[in-house]
């Protein structure tokens, strides 16, 4: 069929140790994940349901120079665990879930803050503060079959060298395998799926110039700077 222009090159994510690359799907996001940062946002801990947004798939980053958004004053940044999905389904049960994971990597989940409390003050969507271009920096794929399923890593991000935000990721309040079954009672998951599975605390700044350290463990690593 006739297209009227040249679409978009699909995106992809490289894959550490291979010449293969992992083509995307969708970017699914969980916030309120770790208690720590829940408090620091002056919110209350607790499980009632998972609060999930998205991310377009052509906000993932793999330049170390990370553009600085328009339209803010406030750029905030938020380590997060990535995982990558090789099946999908719906209504998963937690007990299947890990069998859907391909691989794992470290990302950013950069937040215009400013326009995010407009929002909530507004009890309005996120869109604006989360799905803007370039604002999921994100490290090449480690397979699981190469590092296992983690229980316990060290998720941790330095700015100028100096540590902004250190947890581990048995501290998140909905473990892997939950989140995977309840987004898939919310959508049909596919392979190419992509989760970024929330940021513990000491969020804060990012100014042109900063540059930036990510890592999951001996998992993954990012490095990049803004401009």
């Amino acid at each position: 069929m006739p297209v009227l222009f040249t679409p978009p090159a699909p995106v992809s994510l490289p894959i550490q140790g291979s010449s293969q690359r992992f083509p995307v799907h969708r970017v699914y996001c969980i916030g309120r994940n770790y208690g720590d940062h829940v408090r620091e946002m002056g919110g209350d801990v607790k499980r009632s349901s998972p609060v999930f947004f998205m991310k377009p798939a052509d906000a993932l980053w793999l330049d170390d120079a990370v553009p600085y958004p328009g339209a803010t004053s406030d750029l905030h940044h938020e380590v997060e665990m990535v995982v990558a999905l090789r099946h999908g389904g719906q209504e998963i049960a937690v007990a299947d879930a890990l069998a859907c994971v391909y691989g794992y990597g470290v990302g950013l989940d950069l937040t215009r803050r400013d326009l995010q409390n407009l929002a909530k003050a507004d009890g309005a969507p996120w869109d604006s503060a989360k799905g803007f271009d370039a604002s999921a920096p994100i490290s090449a794929l480690t397979p699981a079959s190469v590092c296992g399923h983690p229980q316990h890593a060290t998720l941790a991000l330095q700015v100028n060298g100096a540590t902004r935000q250190q947890a581990d990721i048995a501290q998140m309040i909905w473990a892997l395998p939950e989140i995977i079954h309840e987004l898939s009672k919310l959508w049909s998951l596919q392979p190419g799926d992509v989760i970024f599975t929330g940021t513990p605390a000491g969020v804060g700044p990012l100014l042109r110039g900063d540059r930036f350290h990510a890592a999951l463990g001996d998992i993954a690593t990012l490095e990049g700077y803004l401009v």
